[in-house]
This record gives structure tokens, sequence and C-alpha cells, in this order.
């Protein structure tokens, strides 16, 4: 199979967010068997897929918990990794169908793909834990946990992009929101995937952003800003970039959009899955053309120093 031969399939889509949210539920250290139930279901879909899967388990308020790594390695730049992540941990009190089932089913789709797809940089696969509160911002945060290792090991990511919060779409007037003056640049349809980033990492996201466009033609919308702004630095994206690292987040806005944000109400039955399906089916093309064609010398540079201040060491 070439990286433009495959198609995501909405049915696996759905069947991800159901058994995340609708079977298994909430999610989160205070609910562990839960949180260890949603862990295994991953690790058995990527089994199933042909990965060998990695697990980085630490304790968290005196609950296992566990990053889990698949890599499909590069052909040509095999040291160069391109990271793919979801948190796959919901918020208490909630099922978390679209935050972030949704993300994790978008990520397990990608991987499914790219089984079948010889990469020249290598294609690293990450569902983190523990994302939500009150881990968000801690030492405590997978994603910090893994992005603390890697860059202590030398990792050499040239990006990393955080799924966040994307199955919610609707094409009616004013059924988008923004923070201040954003209204007056951006659409008032919530229709479109977004791509958030801070400056640093502006330069890769417009890359892969011109690779999406360029492959499919689902709505996009990106933008690059001050990480301060309400929802730019809130998902997994901020643990790279506080460890030196490129990254940027992929959301459908989240609270900006989705009225069942962090509620009880965010139910597998609230997801537009056509939408997803299609959005996915954009990334796998632009994520796919990127891995085959390298991310340029920009992204050989290197991470910077980390940022001590709010990193949770």
């Amino acid at each position: 199979m070439t990286a433009v031969e495959g198609a995501v399939d909405a049915r696996a889509l759905r069947a991800h967010v159901q058994a995340l949210a609708g079977d298994i539920g909430e999610r989160n250290v205070f609910r562990p068997r839960a949180l260890a139930a949603a862990a295994g279901y991953i690790e058995a879909a990527w089994r199933g897929q042909g990965y060998e899967v990695t697990p980085q388990v630490y304790e968290a308020h005196g609950v296992r918990s566990a990053n889990l790594e698949v890599t499909r390695p590069g052909n040509a730049q095999r040291e160069g990794i391109l990271l793919l992540g979801a948190h796959y941990d919901s918020i208490m009190g909630g099922p978390g169908a679209n935050d972030n089932g949704s993300g994790v089913a978008a990520l397990l789709e990608l991987s499914r793909l790219f089984a079948g797809v010889a990469p020249a940089m290598s294609v690293r696969f990450v569902a983190f834990v523990n994302e939500e509160p009150p881990f968000y911002m801690s030492g405590d945060q997978g994603s910090m946990v893994y992005a603390r290792a890697a860059r202590a090991h030398g990792d050499d990511i040239r990006l990393m992009v955080a799924l966040e919060t994307i199955g919610c779409y609707r094409d009616a007037p004013g059924s988008q929101r923004y923070p201040p003056l954003f209204r007056l640049f951006y659409p008032d349809r919530g229709n479109f995937l977004a791509f958030v980033s801070d400056f640093r990492s502006r330069g890769l996201m417009r890359h892969v952003a011109a690779a999406f466009r360029a492959r499919s033609d689902f709505p996009l919308e990106h933008v690059a800003t001050f990480s301060l702004v309400p929802g730019v630095s809130w998902s997994d994206h901020r643990s790279f970039w506080v460890n030196g690292y490129r990254a940027f987040m992929v959301t459908d806005t989240a609270f900006y959009r989705y009225r069942y944000y962090h509620t009880a109400e965010d139910t597998p039955d609230k997801l537009s899955y056509a939408g997803l399906a299609r959005a996915t089916e954009g990334l796998y093309r632009a994520f796919a053309a990127v891995a085959k064609d390298g991310l340029g010398e920009a992204a050989r540079e290197g991470p910077r120093r980390p940022r001590i201040r709010g990193s949770g060491n």
C-alpha cells in the first residue's frame, strides 16, 4: 500500500469512541480499573495492527499509570521522529467521548494506515495518560513525564502533534466562538479543523497545513499565537514546548464550539463521525507526505534547552 491508498474507516472511529467513552466511560486515576481498561484496549488495538507496544509506567496519586508507544521506523531518516499523540484519560465526572476519545480514535486509525507505509522518517504514536486535572501542567502529567524522558534520552523529535478533541463539526452560522479579536479573522461556522501552535513551531505547523490542504478539501484553519490565550496550550503539546521541542495541537477548538466539553454529556452520540473521518483522512494524507519527504532543515536544529518555569520539574 502506498501513502495515498489508505482510507479511514468511519465505523472504526465510532467503535473506538464507543469502547472508550461508552463501554468503559469515565477513566482516570480516581477510577483506576477504567483507566487500566482503556490502556488495555489501546494496547490490544495496536498489537492487532502488528505493532510492539512499549509502555512507560509510573505512579500518579499512588495509581499505576502508563503512556503507551508504538513506532513505524523510518527507512532513510530513522533517527528523526514525527510524534503523533493523544491522551486517553477523561475528566472527572465525564466519559470523554470528544475529549479525548475522538483523538485516540484518530490516533488508532492513523497508526493502522501507517502500518502499510514505508516512511523516510520514523513515525511514533503515543497514547498519553493523565492529561486532565489535577495533573495538567504538573510533573505527573503523562506527556510531561514522556517529554522529559525523551529530552534526557536525546530523542530527535522533530515535530510533535497533539490530537485533542477533534470530533465536533457544525455548519450552522454562529456555531463557532473565539477568544477576543479572533472572530475578526476566522469563520463563524464550526465546520473546520484547527491547527494551533506557538510562534517557534509556526513554520512546521504551516508546512503540515500546506500538505493537508494539497490532499484534502476538508476545511482547515491555523494560527500561531501566544500560549496565554485560553485554550492554546491546553493539551499535551505544551509539555513538548516546555522541553524544547516544536509541537502543535490539532483540534475542533473544544469549548469554543463543543457545548458538552468537560461535562457528563460528552457522550459518543454527540460526535460528528462523518466529519471526524474526513478530518482524519486529511491528517493521514498530510502526515504520510511529511513522513515521506521529511520536515526540512528547520526541523534539524534539535530541541532547545527546556524551560524550567511551569514545567513541573
